[in-house]
């Protein structure tokens, strides 16, 4: 005879939902405080190196940035644009990015998706993103000395409708196509194993005018990276 559904089983089921919501709630949350907070204007501090100076050798830069420490991102280069110390986000910090030029941030939650964010205010190490194009060699130094090799594919700017607002949708400027602020992160940050470049783009005397956003994926060195298997969700 059918008793009706198990009152244990259905107090557990909604345990587990309510988790998942709160989960996903507070990876949001998250989320949009990463894209306001990479906006708010810095003062610059003094770090290894001045901008603007001459790039170290690929070689002098990788011994450099080394710690011995396997599979901590430490730097990357790219040849001819930009040769920066990589530094993490504190724990439980995930809207932290470095107020130090000649440095750049590695965004946590990125790499729980299995990809490599690098964060960096406009009117510090962002400025050089701007440089960034497609067809361009992207290396990752690892603590231990690997290297990991990326292409450039993609260069994406999008404007913030409300560029002080952490809830803001964003307009791509490609194709004026709308996404929220979670439709973005999951565009640039999920799908195959990639790199991606983030910073603000100031315009109209607006710090926080809108986003840019430059995506390597993997490929070797002096090599064309094959599109065809490899791609972003949309």
């Amino acid at each position: 005879m059918d008793s009706g559904p198990n009152p244990s089983i259905e107090v557990e089921k909604s345990t587990m939902l309510n988790t998942s919501t709160l989960r996903t709630s507070l990876q949001t949350t998250l989320l949009l405080t990463t894209l306001i907070s990479l906006c708010l204007q810095p003062v610059p501090a003094a770090a290894l190196g001045e901008g603007g100076s001459a790039l170290p050798d690929f070689g002098e830069f990788s011994s450099i940035v080394q710690n011995g420490q396997a599979n901590v991102l430490r730097g990357v280069y790219v040849p001819g644009v930009l040769a920066l110390p990589v530094v993490q986000q504190p724990d439980g910090q995930a809207g932290y990015v470095s107020y130090r030029d000649d440095e750049i941030t590695q965004f946590d939650m990125a790499t729980h998706s299995g990809n490599v964010g690098l964060l960096a205010h406009n009117n510090l190490s962002g400025r050089s993103f701007a440089q960034l194009a497609p067809g361009q060699e992207v290396r990752l130094v690892y603590g231990d000395g690997q290297v990991e090799y990326f292409v450039i594919a993609q260069v994406s700017r999008f404007q913030a409708l409300e560029p002080n607002s952490p809830y803001s949708s964003f307009r791509d400027l490609s194709n004026d196509e709308l996404l929220t602020a979670e439709q973005l992160f999951n565009r640039v940050y999920r799908g195959d194993r990639h790199v991606t470049f983030q910073t603000c783009i100031d315009a109209n005397g607006n710090i926080s005018w809108g986003r840019l956003f430059v995506i390597a994926i993997p490929g070797q060195p002096h090599s064309e990276p094959d599109l065809f298997d490899w791609q972003l969700p949309r």
